[in-house]
């Protein structure tokens, strides 16, 4: 299994379960053997204190006592073991020594570290240790615990089959788990990688899994995010295609041109005028487009710098330079003191192009108006003109880059751009620009800027 099928989704939740069982399981044996073995060692305890004590209450000091003792006590001498020693100075016997004790007290039985009356006596194995005084006669009860260290030894085995167990069954079961929970994303992964290795023209759509809710946003998310890239690699493809038309035709009259002047120039010098002023009008052609498709291009491209400005005293100054170059009759209805939180350079530059393409479409007897306005909800500027009028058919594609219409293709100069980059700065903008009819002709362009966005801004 190389590195990368390691660092998978199932193999980091295989391993992260299977820690986690396996810690799970050792604490909670371990806390079971040690508070089983604790309580065993406080039942002894009790048991033991209450034979001591019991002793005590007999107060052996002789034989008969002794064997008094042995016979009504319940003390089970093939697993405990009593030695009594008489310090009194007028007993008969010194020591008593229950079955087995006499044995055990020769081996000098090993206290085990750390607990206090737990001692270790080959042949005898582990013992509580208990004493008790009475009248200068001491008493000592040794108590065997094998049975309850045997108690818990099969605790521990328990625990250790139950660690074997989930060592064996869970990684089944884990596995099971995250297929079913990785299956729909390496599904994804799988469709994603086809597509990598196969092309295709075609709009790439990934499957979308039922289940879980996460996988099937993420597909979701990137259907969506596929789709708009597709749709933007289709417009570049497009936008490439038009450039390029748009380019040829005056390249193509250059050359016819400069091949004329080249075959007839000499003979027909009358022709190099002529050519030549076809050639300065092409040149001019193509130098607009060029400056346009830049001014396109960085507006796809640009972020813009918002600041608060006179939106009245900017488009004022705009109007009085502006109307000495219109053949049209510039009117400007502006309203006084209206402020704006825009970029100035890029709202400016949206007004020139709608008031050029407002002249580019009027007859020079008309007139075109430029109006500001502001209302509570909104900042309002729009550029009317007398012209033609734009058809319902090219009203949804005229923000479109490089389209014009069928009436106007070939008969009025220009290149398709200019409201496309209207659109764009717009855009940048936070504004909306809309195009409707004006009464009894023509067109008006408005571009509306939302007045609550503009105090949020600001």
């Amino acid at each position: 299994m190389n590195l990368h099928l390691k660092q998978n989704s199932a193999a980091i939740i295989l391993r992260s379960f299977l820690a986690m069982l396996i810690v799970i399981t050792v604490l909670s044996s371990g806390m079971t053997v040690l508070a089983t073995g604790h309580q065993l060692l406080v039942n002894t305890s009790v048991n033991s204190t209450n034979i001591v004590h019991s002793l005590k209450q007999r107060d052996i000091d002789s034989d008969d006592d002794w064997e008094n003792w042995r016979v009504n006590s319940t003390l089970n001498t093939a697993t405990s073991y009593v030695r009594v020693h008489n310090d009194r100075s007028d007993a008969a016997v010194r020591y008593y020594y229950s079955p087995g004790a006499k044995s055990l007290l020769d081996g000098h039985p090993h206290k085990i570290p750390f607990f206090t009356h737990l001692y270790y006596e080959p042949g005898f194995g582990f013992l509580y240790h208990a004493t008790g005084d009475a009248y200068k006669i001491h008493y000592q009860l040794w108590t065997n615990m094998n049975a309850q260290f045997e108690l818990l030894g099969r605790i521990v085995l328990v625990a250790g089959l139950v660690l074997l167990a989930t060592l064996i069954i869970s990684p089944f079961y884990i596995r099971f788990f995250t297929k079913r929970l990785t299956e729909p994303l390496a599904n994804l992964t799988d469709s994603a990688e086809n597509a990598i290795q196969n092309p295709s023209r075609e709009k790439l759509q990934l499957p979308v899994p039922d289940k879980p809710t996460e996988t099937t946003t993420l597909a979701l998310s990137f259907n969506s995010l596929l789709s708009r890239q597709h749709e933007q690699t289709e417009k570049e493809k497009k936008f490439i295609s038009n450039a390029a038309h748009e380019l040829r035709t005056p390249i193509a009259t250059i050359r016819s041109h400069a091949q004329l002047i080249e075959r007839r120039g000499k003979t027909h010098p009358e022709v190099i005028t002529k050519s030549v002023q076809y050639i300065d009008d092409e040149s001019h052609q193509m130098e607009t487009l060029v400056e346009e498709l830049l001014a396109l291009t960085r507006a796809d491209r640009a972020v813009l710098d918002f600041t608060t400005f006179d939106l009245s005293a900017s488009l004022t100054t705009l109007a009085q330079n502006t109307a000495p170059l219109l053949p049209q009759r510039l009117i400007a209805n502006i309203a006084p003191d209206v402020q704006l939180t825009a970029n100035e350079t890029s709202v400016t530059q949206i007004i020139t192009n709608l008031l050029n393409n407002a002249s580019k479409y009027a007859a020079p007897e008309t007139s075109i108006t430029l109006t500001l306005k502001q209302t509570t909800d909104q900042t309002l500027i729009q550029v009317s003109d007398q012209g033609a009028g734009i058809a319902a058919e090219d009203k949804p594609h005229i923000f479109e880059r490089f389209y014009r219409s069928s009436t106007v293709r070939g008969t009025i100069a220009g290149t398709g751009l200019g409201l496309a980059i209207v659109a764009e700065l717009a855009a940048l903008n936070d504004a909306q620009v809309t195009v409707d009819d004006n009464d009894p002709q023509g067109s008006v362009f408005s571009v509306q800027f939302a007045t609550k966005r503009m105090a949020q801004l600001r």
